[in-house]
């Protein structure tokens, strides 16, 4: 047997190092022109809602039932959980914290006629038990509220760490990081890069400063090496990367699943189709 020295990095599709995606909270109506200002630059975001709180509550602007599925309906953006009713499910029982997420999920797939499978927590409140909760009801990702300042991918996603929220004081720098240097220019560690942001729409209005997100898109959008996705499309993607399947020696890797995949080994590119196997230069 050889010996196994060979250093492997996740690349995202057609080879790309680098990754963006947006997260937005509550569906509000400020999110209507959050979508015209995302789809003017090719960016795609998450957006998470609840399916128990809406306009009579008075809360910062919500989306009507109607309003909400006009937006969203048929948009390439995608819908994710948020709780029923907006709860902190860290203050809620066992039975209360499953029924939050099994109405919410009920509600959003009858209603928009897709699956939906990833989630924010209502005010980032999570813990062991929440986890168990959301990974027996079928929910894969869930997202928090504790900025990283980085651009790792998780290890577990449902305990996902943003790079930071909008307002984050060190989000210029992390911008001007992001879009000027590379993973493909590290020596060793060449990682790829995954910029999550996230916030409320509303927080632009509330602050008279959309120029925040349009100054983020003017420079991280339009960009040939990166790959511009919503939440979940980052998890199918990762998810299968680890499912990767890699032979003894470490010559080889197999493909089980649907997605076509991308890796770099020994700083050389490669494409694994489908179902496909390939074999590593050696």
């Amino acid at each position: 047997m050889q010996d196994m020295q060979h250093e492997t990095f996740l690349r995202f599709p057609e080879g790309r190092a680098k990754a963006f995606t947006l997260s937005y909270d509550d569906g509000v109506v400020a999110d209507k022109r959050l979508l015209k200002i995302l789809d003017s630059y090719g960016v795609k975001c998450t957006f998470n809602l609840n399916s128990g709180v809406f306009p009579d509550t008075g809360i910062h602007n919500r989306m009507t039932e109607q309003e909400s599925f006009d937006t969203f309906c048929g948009s390439p953006h995608e819908i994710a959980l948020h709780g029923h009713r907006h709860l902190y499910l860290t203050k809620v029982s066992a039975v209360q914290c499953a029924q939050e997420i099994v109405a919410n999920r009920e509600y959003l797939e009858h209603k928009y006629n897709r699956l939906v499978s990833g989630m924010a927590y209502a005010y980032g409140a999570t813990n062991d038990r929440i986890c168990k909760t959301l990974q027996d009801l079928g929910v894969h990702y869930a997202r928090t509220t504790v900025s990283t300042g980085n651009f790792a991918i998780p290890e577990d996603f449902l305990r996902w760490n943003p790079t930071c929220h909008h307002t984050d004081k060190n989000l210029h720098e992390l911008t001007q990081k992001f879009v000027t240097t590379s993973p493909l220019d590290e020596r060793k560690f060449r990682e790829s890069y995954l910029f999550y942001v996230w916030g409320h729409s509303y927080e632009f209005d509330d602050n008279n400063n959309w120029h925040v997100i349009t100054d983020l898109l003017d420079v991280v959008g339009g960009l040939q090496d990166v790959w511009y996705a919503t939440n979940g499309e980052i998890y199918d993607y990762v998810s299968a990367f680890r499912m990767l399947q890699w032979g003894i020696e470490d010559q080889l890797a197999f493909n089980p699943s649907c997605t076509e995949l991308w890796l770099e080994r020994d700083k050389k590119l490669y494409r694994i189709a489908p179902g496909a196997t390939v074999y590593f230069d050696i």
